[in-house]
């Protein structure tokens, strides 16, 4: 589970070697070759396995005909390395049929605008109206990848904590939100409970990415992105000052600088703090009863709150499409077999991804499959999405993005101001 869409935390792979793929070795069509593969290759990532065993188990059963005339073929690439490596491939004609999606979605544009990639746009019948939309956001209005998952974010709350504490209606706005947190401190209990070590701190700037779109709307960071707007102005520092204040009063815990995702996660799963902005990425470990403490039926979802004066709306979720992946419009187009191979994936992969592995994608899936309660709930709201927003660092350089998630931590634990942050990573938008 891992992709420039997810937090940084799941990019992870200093120090991992490039694995450098010929041509022939990709399985995909060469300039001097036929327009027909030998086999369907998937250029896979270390860090996320689910896609590689969805597609396995698609080739035994469902497209076991699609793999039986062009067999399935998985090569793996450290994510830390893949966009490098993407260049490379592109570069000499060999992308392989099915790729990770690069982590800069600038990459995957360019390739597409150099004809390397397919606009999945006229395979992608079987795709949810809020994949499509988030997946446009980030591509110009293109739909250049496949969603292998869709994820909706907001903040998770423990029920018991809340109403143990006398917080018996749960916050829809942003001043009751604060007003809870400085409830429960008082009580002794953590309010939020967020990671901020290192590239872990894309849990703090998530806060402040949110804050911004309910004040502002749902444009606000794409006016950044297009230059009619700075993050130094007024407006977008208040946002990043509202943050910083929950830090300076301590409501992230004693010290998220040193705390990491994982640590993070574990915090709230037993119980020690109330609060969590999570992705749906986490509901299998909301589901995991080894690793859930307090229980899955005592776990909540708030859509981040409204801001006073505001014209952000609840109702603009948060998205993101995971670890997407595309198509060689080179090897795609002239090959029956790929054709239907893709065609394969996009009719089936959200229903064995789900049943087999508790994974909601942005693709329809067959309604006979049983989940878990709060997984139905998140299934029902993000049916419901019909347009999405991005997440904080969604139009950054990723030089800009490493840097505002490294500062997330320093904002969240109140040792910078909203200004000096926002400073910080303007200067590295470039």
């Amino acid at each position: 589970m891992a992709s420039h869409f997810k937090p940084k935390h799941l990019m992870a792979a200093a120090g991992a070697v490039a694995l450098v793929l010929s041509t022939a070795a990709c399985g995909g069509s060469s300039d001097s070759g036929s327009t027909t593969a030998k086999n369907f290759s998937f250029l896979a990532i270390n860090e996320n396995t689910t896609i590689a065993k969805t597609l396995t188990t698609l080739s035994q059963k469902e497209c076991a005909t699609q793999n039986t005339a062009q067999p399935l073929e998985i090569k793996n690439q450290a994510q830390a390395s893949l966009d490098q490596q993407l260049q490379l491939l592109a570069g000499q004609g060999a992308l392989p049929q099915l790729f990770t999606a690069a982590n800069a979605p600038s990459l995957t544009s360019q390739l597409a605008d150099n004809g390397t990639v397919l606009d999945a746009a006229a395979v992608s019948e079987s795709v949810l109206p809020a994949a499509s939309s988030t997946i446009k956001s980030l591509y110009d209005g293109k739909q250049l990848v496949l969603p292998t998952e869709l994820n909706i974010e907001g903040i998770w709350y423990n029920k018991k904590l809340l109403t143990d504490n006398g917080i018996t209606t749960v916050p829809s706005t942003w001043e009751d939100l604060v007003a809870a947190f400085a409830k429960l401190q008082g009580a002794g209990v953590q309010p939020i409970s967020q990671a901020g070590k290192g590239g872990d701190g894309w849990g703090v700037t998530r806060w402040v990415g949110n804050y911004i779109l309910r004040q502002q709307g749902p444009d606000a960071l794409k006016k950044v992105a297009d230059g009619s707007a700075k993050l130094t102005d007024p407006q977008y520092v208040a946002a990043a000052d509202a943050i910083a204040a929950l830090g300076k009063a301590g409501y992230f815990g004693k010290s998220p600088t040193s705390i990491d995702y994982a640590t993070a996660l574990n915090t709230f799963l037993t119980g020690k703090a109330a609060f969590i902005y999570m992705g749906s990425w986490a509901l299998s470990d909301f589901n995991d009863e080894t690793k859930n403490k307090i229980g899955v039926d005592n776990v909540g979802f708030l859509k981040f709150p409204t801001v006073a004066g505001g014209v952000g709306t609840a109702d603009q979720m948060p998205a993101n499409v995971g670890t997407a992946v595309a198509i060689s419009k080179k090897a795609y187009e002239g090959d029956a077999n790929t054709q239907a191979w893709v065609k394969c994936i996009v009719d089936n992969y959200g229903t064995v991804a789900l049943r087999d592995s508790s994974q909601i994608t942005g693709f329809t899936t067959d309604s006979a499959v049983e989940v878990p309660a709060l997984t139905k709930e998140i299934q029902t709201e993000i049916g419901n999405v019909q347009s999405s927003v991005l997440w904080f660092e969604g139009y950054f350089s990723a030089k800009a993005t490493t840097v505002s998630q490294s500062n997330g931590g320093l904002l969240g634990s109140g040792q910078l101001t909203g200004e000096k942050f926002m400073q910080t990573v303007t200067a590295n938008l470039g």
